[in-house]
């Protein structure tokens, strides 16, 4: 059986981290397992914001493409 080894979704990685937020909130927690929840809320929290800067970047080349288009088009009208 193949096992999925891909990272979850910026969707699924916001509501696990909202889910742990919401069970940490309510304090019922012993500390060993809030200490757990947190660890997994920072590694979330981590993946969220590289998920989050990989898609700036992908956005800034594209909109630097459509610019040196842009350009090459003007150039091209002269």
């Amino acid at each position: 059986m193949a096992e999925n080894t891909s990272s979850p979704s910026f969707e699924e990685t916001l509501a696990e981290l909202d889910a742990i937020v919401n069970e940490m909130e309510g304090g019922d927690l012993p500390l060993h397992k809030a200490l757990e929840k947190f660890e997994r809320g920072v590694a979330l929290s981590r993946l969220g914001q590289k998920t989050l800067e990989d898609a700036e970047q992908k956005v800034k080349i594209l909109l630097a493409d459509k610019n040196e288009l842009s350009d090459f088009n003007d150039g091209e009208s002269a």
